[in-house]
């Protein structure tokens, strides 16, 4: 039945059921209407007026539920659905809605897998020129200096010391940035191990307390899931570290039999209702490049903890 004629026969109930009251009911209308009379028509006016707004809002329920779910509708967190069922307009038109979301969301997907690819290659790029030019030309530097500390006198030779240590200490934080672009010890020892070193050079440069817990046994995971993890744990610290406060951090990794699990909780102050900022976002996105869940729970000052779940069912297909 299409909206106008459900709409239509929704009325026709109300004015039937008060037209036979009118035919059957032992009310009759005086000229002029005396008091009596006119609260008893107010009545059944009133009367008709909410059995026909009940009927109405039981009738267009299916599209306040489509108006809600277009208002808050997130890309970012698939699966959002309304249940099809019955046939005529209103039926078609959620059908209709469905289909595309799951267009947007798959057209989603694919662009910010596009979008990652590439920001991995311009980090990999950055991270490469980093350590070869940057890096060998603050190396260099750092040789002449520290020949010409050797050669000249006080008090020129400490001012060229200090010179030199600004020089090591900026030389350091170039390799440190490349390392951060890029993981090499991804890449080369896997995982774990790179797990390992972020959260050493976070709790060493960042003064935070961080624990691993890191489950044994790991399953083999692709090199795009891997770093999906990885990015993910890195940006969870950062975020940790430059806006929540932290004092300690607690970095998990545990497996079962349907799926890796990446926990990173803190116990600084929290964002509460705060709308999500572009590093959440980002986190979200890259966790739909490998059909992962991302869930972040952050009261206010209670901490924020983030759990990736990347299914293994996937790696079997």
């Amino acid at each position: 039945m299409s909206l106008f004629w459900r709409i239509f026969a929704l009325n026709a109930v109300v004015l039937g059921s008060a037209t036979a009251l009118l035919l059957w009911a032992p009310v009759t209308v005086s000229v002029p209407v005396v008091l009596t009379e006119a609260v008893i028509l107010v009545a059944g006016l009133i009367v008709m007026l909410v059995a026909n707004a009940a009927l109405l809002r039981i009738g267009l329920a299916p599209l306040d539920r489509l108006t809600r779910l277009m208002d808050t509708v997130d890309l970012l967190r698939p699966g959002q659905r309304l249940p099809e069922g019955g046939r005529g307009e209103t039926a078609e038109l959620i059908r209709t809605f469905n289909a595309m979301l799951e267009r947007l969301e798959h057209e989603r997907a694919s662009s910010s897998a596009r979008v990652l690819v590439a920001q991995e290659a311009e980090r990999r790029r950055i991270a490469q020129e980093l350590h070869d030019e940057v890096g060998q030309s603050m190396t260099a530097i750092l040789l002449a200096l520290e020949r010409s500390a050797d050669e000249a006198d006080e008090p020129l030779r400490g001012e060229l010391r200090h010179v030199q240590e600004i020089t090591r200490g900026s030389l350091d934080e170039v390799r440190r940035l490349a390392r951060r672009l890029r993981p090499g010890v991804l890449e080369d020892l896997g995982l774990i191990s790179a797990l390992t070193s972020l959260t050493t050079e976070f709790s060493t440069h960042a003064g935070m307390r961080v624990v691993r817990r890191f489950d044994s046994g790991l399953p083999g995971l692709d090199e795009q899931t891997e770093l999906v993890l990885y990015r993910v744990a890195q940006e969870a610290l950062t975020n940790a570290a430059r806006h929540a406060g932290a004092e300690r951090v607690e970095v998990r990794l545990r497996h079962t039999a349907e799926a890796v699990e990446l926990t990173v909780g803190d116990d600084g102050r929290g964002t509460g209702a705060a709308p999500e900022g572009a590093g959440v976002r980002g986190m979200r996105e890259r966790a739909l490049l490998i059909g992962a869940t991302l869930d972040v729970v952050s009261p206010p000052r209670t901490g924020t903890r983030v759990r990736l779940t990347v299914p293994l069912l996937r790696k079997q297909s």
